[in-house]
C-alpha cells in the first residue's frame, strides 16, 4: 500500500480548562502513528475523548502539534503557510459532524457548493455553475437544490452538500469527522452508502472518523483503534473484526449490538471509566481497566507490535497469549 498521508510520533497538548497557575495540560495525542493509502479508507475508532478529533485536524491543518510530523504525498505540511498550505488544503477536504454547523445559513446551496471553486480560481463562472450542477447529481440532489437554503433541507441532504462541497476541489483526500451520528439510522445508512460509492468511483482516499465500530466496517479497508491520545490496534478490515487482540478492540466490539434477539452476547469486562488526560495512567495508559493487566502494564508505555503483516497491537500481554500460528490473511 502506498501511503498518501503518513502521520508519524504525533503529540499534541492544551492548557488545561481550569488550569489557572498550576499550568495543567491535557494530554489529546501521545505519539499518534497512522497512515493512509491512496484509493483506501481508513476508519478511526474509539470513545470520546480519545483524539479523533485532534488528529482530524492537524491532519486538515487546524490544529499544529507539539511533536510529529504529518506527510501528505511526500511533502511536511506541519509548518506550512501561505501558497503551499493553501495548495495542500485543496488536496485535503474535510466533511463535519454538524451539516448544518458548517454550512454558511445565509448561502444557498449552490454558493456554498462553489465557493471553493470561486477560492481556487478554477475554470470560468459558466464551469463553475455547470460544476455545481454535476456535485449535486453526484450526490444525489437534484439541480433545484442549489437555490434552496440548508434550513430548508433535511438532515441527510445537508450532509449531502457538505460531501459535494468537499469534493468541488476534486482533493485527492477527505477528512469525514463523525459524518453521519447526528443523521437519523435510516439516513446514516444512505450516507454510508454514497461515500462508499465516492470513494470507488473517484478514487478518493478518506480517513473516516467515528465513535461507532459498526460504521467504520461498512466503509473503511483499515481500521485503527485508539485509547486516551494513542492507537491500540490497527489492521485490515476483515482482519480487525474476525480476530481483535487488544483487549479495548474486543470490548468495542463485544459492545456491538446484534439483530438477532437470542443471540449469545460476549462480555468483555472493563473496570472503572476512562481516566482524565490531564492525568493520564502511566505505562499504558488502559492498564487501569484491563483484565489482562500484570505489573509491568503501569510501568511499560506498550508499542505496535506486528500479529501479521497487516496487524499491528500495542498489548504484548495480549500478544504473547495469542497461539503461535497466524491467522489466514484478510481478504479487503
Amino acid at each position: 500500500m502506498t501511503a498518501l498521508l503518513d502521520v508519524r510520533g504525533l503529540v499534541v497538548t492544551f492548557p488545561a480548562p481550569d488550569a489557572g497557575l498550576r499550568r495543567r495540560r491535557v494530554h489529546a495525542l501521545s505519539g499518534v502513528d497512522l497512515s493512509v493509502g491512496r484509493g483506501r479508507t481508513h476508519g478511526l475508532v474509539g470513545e470520546s475523548g480519545s483524539g479523533k478529533s485532534t488528529l482530524a485536524r492537524c491532519v486538515l491543518g487546524l490544529q499544529r502539534p507539539d511533536e510529529g510530523s504529518v506527510v501528505f504525498d511526500g511533502t511536511e505540511i506541519v509548518g506550512l503557510r501561505g501558497r503551499a498550505l493553501r495548495e495542500v488544503r485543496r488536496r485535503i477536504q474535510p466533511v463535519f459532524q454538524d451539516p448544518l454547523g458548517s454550512l454558511d445559513p445565509r448561502w444557498t446551496v449552490g454558493r456554498s457548493v462553489r465557493e471553493s471553486l470561486d477560492a481556487f480560481g478554477v475554470g470560468s463562472a459558466l464551469d463553475r455553475d455547470r460544476r455545481v450542477r454535476e456535485l449535486l447529481d453526484l450526490v444525489g440532489l437534484s439541480p433545484d437544490h442549489a437555490d434552496r437554503h440548508p434550513a430548508a433541507l433535511s438532515g441527510g441532504q445537508r450532509q449531502r452538500v457538505g460531501i459535494a462541497a468537499a469534493l468541488a476541489s476534486e482533493p485527492e483526500l477527505i477528512v469525514a469527522d463523525e459524518p453521519v451520528s447526528a443523521l437519523d439510522v435510516s439516513v446514516q445508512a444512505q450516507i454510508l452508502n454514497l461515500v462508499a460509492k465516492l470513494q470507488r468511483e473517484l478514487g478518493v482516499a478518506v480517513l473516516f472518523v467515528s465513535h461507532d465500530l459498526g460504521v467504520v466496517e461498512h466503509v473503511s479497508h483499515e481500521v485503527s483503534v485508539m485509547y486516551l491520545g494513542g492507537i491500540v490496534e490497527t489492521a485490515a478490515r476483515a482482519e480487525l473484526f474476525a480476530d481483535p487482540v487488544h483487549p479495548y478492540t474486543r470490548a468495542l466490539l463485544a459492545a456491538i449490538p446484534v439483530p438477532e434477539p437470542d443471540a449469545r452476547l460476549v462480555h468483555v469486562p472493563l473496570s472503572g471509566d476512562i481516566p482524565s488526560p490531564i492525568n493520564p495512567p502511566t505505562g499504558c495508559r488502559f492498564h487501569p481497566r484491563c483484565p489482562l493487566r500484570v505489573d509491568s502494564c503501569s510501568r511499560e508505555r506498550p508499542v505496535l507490535q506486528p500479529v501479521t503483516a497487516a496487524h499491528h497491537v500495542a498489548c504484548p500481554v495480549a500478544l504473547g497469549a495469542r497461539p503461535q500460528s497466524d491467522p489466514a490473511p484478510a481478504q479487503n
